[in-house]
């Protein structure tokens, strides 16, 4: 498994991680309060200076980890100009910038960090579901991630290989087993070091 945690250190790794937590949620709110596209690309200033503020290097690397919304962009400004809706605009700002940030939050903090301040926020809901189960799904999403990402294209570059068509939708199915073989794994190891599953 993979960290998302960028190893190039930043002024924001030293913000606690629920003040960034408060913060992303709070930005995201105002991206889907705001329709206008020039208000929107306003909001996106702050972020976009933020991570520059990381250097280069790092501003690099958030960038490629955009990487994976390029279909959807590609489907909803599609969309948009066949249906000749003007609405296309913001959403796809909105889109990027609330990914952006995401990332950002992500790569400046350590995801044991994470886990505490979801851990503390839990409580309420210890009767129901308890806070280290809770937070222990959201490490696991977090964490697998890159790692389902990493081996969807190499099951695509196997096709590839083989094939001279496109991979497209065929590497799906081999893509969910891997996920959910993954998983199993993930769930046996657990087993082993006396975690529940």
């Amino acid at each position: 498994m993979l960290s998302l945690t960028s190893p190039i250190q930043t002024y924001a790794h030293r913000l606690p991680a629920g003040l960034k937590l408060a913060l992303l949620c709070g930005y995201t709110i105002l991206l889907f309060a705001l329709k206008s596209p020039a208000h929107l690309g306003l909001a996106a200033l702050p972020l976009a200076l933020c991570i520059a503020a990381g250097g280069a290097q790092f501003a690099r690397v958030s960038l490629h980890m955009l990487r994976p919304l390029l279909p959807f962009i590609v489907i909803v400004a599609l969309w948009h100009l066949i249906t000749q809706d003007p609405g296309g605009g913001p959403i796809l700002i909105r889109m990027i910038t609330a990914v952006a940030a995401a990332n950002f939050v992500t790569m400046t903090t350590r995801l044991s960090d994470m886990i505490a301040v979801i851990e503390k926020l839990a409580r309420p809901l210890s009767p129901i579901l308890p806070p280290k189960t809770l937070a222990l799904a959201i490490a696991l999403t977090i964490r697998f991630t890159p790692t389902l990402l990493i081996r969807a294209g190499q099951i695509a570059e196997a096709w590839r290989a083989r094939s001279p068509k496109r991979p497209g939708w065929r590497v799906l199915l081999p893509t969910t087993l891997a996920a959910l073989d993954d998983a199993d794994r993930v769930a046996e190891a657990l087993r082993a070091r006396g975690g529940s599953t």
